[in-house]
């Protein structure tokens, strides 16, 4: 019998989704039946709720949509803070919660996992402010608001939420006879009109620039937009949030504006131009060096998800994925002005110690193409967010919700969803220690990221805010480079080295990236006290801005 349990795996299957993510509790365990009795989808249990959920996010980076399943209650609520940071950063993840049967609902009995009060729709309503849609299935209306919820994913790229009753889940229902399709809105402005003004405004300006921004990666719409840029060498540059939105190879990308904290020459080429098309891009406090960017939005169109702008006046009701598709249908433009110089230098190694500032000109240097950088919010994300990326190569962090501990399950489920493009993670020791449950889950999979653990004795980020030197921002110190062991590898699984010197880093790295089939564990030992440059001066802004 095809049930409401098969349509909702259909639906997700159709997404792409090939890969569920998640805790098994009483309430879902018929439904993870399903799941693992397909042969197009596979079942990837994990250590804890909030892990499954950072994992989707990484996933739904890579795949453009993801799936993870808690139990009711106790689970959902252990995955809010992994899916409030897929809201913030318009990730399309799915969360499934197995509840207890409509009957129990409907009579509001005393059951675990509840809070005793007969009221099954607590956490549910917890979940409106992080949740494009929400949804409690019933056997009567559990197709149509399946295909609700999933066009809300889709049009809005962010989270929804389904709750999904044990019988409801094994309830009959009808196989989908067409395919979801996201809800255009309702057109005020002209889409074409909009174009047009682009056009225009493109074609008279002397120092355009474009900026690009995590909306664009939201959607998918990277190659689109390094098509535009390739056909028209417009001047680009995009913010770290949003970094590999376009192909950085390309001899018209800048590199990264952070406000105050940009390159001077980049700083300068941005804020001077005479006309921006920004595309996608939110500006928050850690992209725009804690709000020091001088865009003049006079001279700005500046086109999002759900809102724009034309010269600082408002348009609503567009299509944003239409609309950024429909720039390579524009004609008659071509810069041919200049750019700027770019500054990139080859790494030449030493025997001395590594330094944060060597370490990113290392990598920088020695990356290669299709590679995946995951960054973890501190010192690795303001290190690594200023490199330029080989061809193909992508970048994934989260510096708007920036979560400790956030990229190393992140960086797993983007591995699980592009087994192709070898990941490379850089997470702190502090970091670390909150989500390491799921290296025992990468040997189980056979998941072979090179990991590199910075180990620099505490919240480094944290200190060049506030308290450098308070017990605060101290950590229990680790034997990192025995986890592996720990978690039950061998070293035909996982290679661990430690690094303390720059030939080291780069013996290790090389080594590394010529043995794909097992995952690499590198502490790299680095002062207590050292940052990137960036992330100092960012330091400082930050606690000026806690001051006013």
């Amino acid at each position: 019998m095809y049930t409401v349990g098969d349509y909702v795996l259909d639906r997700l299957h159709e997404l792409g989704i090939e890969e569920i993510f998640g805790v098994p509790g009483d309430y879902n365990l018929q439904f993870l039946d399903q799941i693992i009795s397909r042969k197009d989808m596979k079942w990837v249990g994990n250590a804890n709720e909030l892990n499954a959920s950072y994992m989707a996010d990484g996933y739904a980076r890579t795949k453009k949509a993801a799936a993870f399943l808690t139990t009711f209650g106790v689970g959902e609520l252990s995955a809010v803070n992994g899916l409030a940071g897929s809201y913030a950063e318009n990730l399309p993840v799915v969360e499934i919660v197995g509840s207890p049967t409509s009957k129990v609902q409907n009579e509001g009995k005393f059951v675990h996992h509840t809070l005793a009060d007969g009221d099954f729709k607590h956490f549910m309503k917890m979940h409106e402010p992080v949740t494009a849609a929400r949804t409690l299935l019933t056997a009567e209306n559990a197709t149509v608001e399946i295909d609700r919820v999933l066009s809300a994913l889709l049009k809005e790229r962010k989270p929804v939420y389904i709750n999904l009753p044990v019988d409801v889940a094994a309830a009959k229902a009808e196989k989908p006879s067409l395919p979801l399709k996201k809800e255009n809105p309702i057109s005020n402005t002209s889409d074409q009109e909009i174009l047009n003004k682009i056009q225009e405004s493109l074609k008279n300006a002397k120092k355009p620039i474009v900026i690009t921004g995590h909306e664009i990666i939201s959607f998918g719409l990277e190659k689109t937009v390094t098509q535009f840029i390739s056909k028209t060498k417009l001047p680009i540059t995009t913010l770290n949030f949003g970094k590999s939105s376009v192909d950085e190879t390309l001899p018209s990308f800048l590199g990264i504006y952070n406000g105050k904290l940009s390159e001077p020459n980049l700083k300068e080429f941005v804020e001077s131009a005479d006309f921006i098309l920004m595309l996608g891009v939110k500006l928050t406090d850690s992209s725009t060096g804690a709000f020091t960017h001088h865009l003049n939005e006079n001279k700005m169109i500046s086109l999002n998800i759900d809102e724009g702008k034309i010269f600082n006046e408002s348009i609503q009701n567009f299509d944003f994925e239409s609309l950024i598709s429909s720039l390579l249908d524009l004609s008659e433009i071509e810069y041919k002005g200049k750019y700027i110089d770019k500054k990139q230098e080859d790494f030449v190694p030493s025997n001395a110690l590594l330094s944060q500032d060597r370490l990113w000109q290392a990598v920088e240097t020695l990356t290669q193409s299709n590679e995946t950088i995951v960054a973890e919010q501190g010192t690795s994300f303001f290190g690594a967010s200023s490199i330029f990326l080989k061809p193909k190569s992508h970048f994934i962090g989260q510096p708007l919700w920036g979560s400790i501990g956030y990229t190393f399950p992140a960086a797993l489920g983007s591995q699980i969803a592009d087994k192709e493009s070898r990941h490379l993670l850089f997470i702190g020791d502090g970091s670390l220690q909150l989500t390491v449950q799921e290296l025992g889950l990468a040997i189980r999979e056979k998941i072979n990221p090179i990991c590199f653990i910075i180990n620099n004795d505490g919240y480094t980020v944290e200190r060049e805010i506030h308290g450098p030197n308070q017990s605060y921002n101290d950590i229990p110190m680790w034997n990192y480079s025995k986890l592996p062991e720990s978690f039950g590898a061998t070293e035909e699984r996982v290679v661990s080295k430690i690094v303390r010197t720059e030939n080291e880093f780069v013996s290790v790295m090389k080594e590394a990236q010529a043995d794909p089939n097992r995952m690499y564990w590198i502490e790299l030992i680095l002062a207590k006290e050292d940052a990137p440059k960036v992330l100092k001066k960012m330091g400082k802004l930050f606690a000026e801005q806690n001051k006013s």
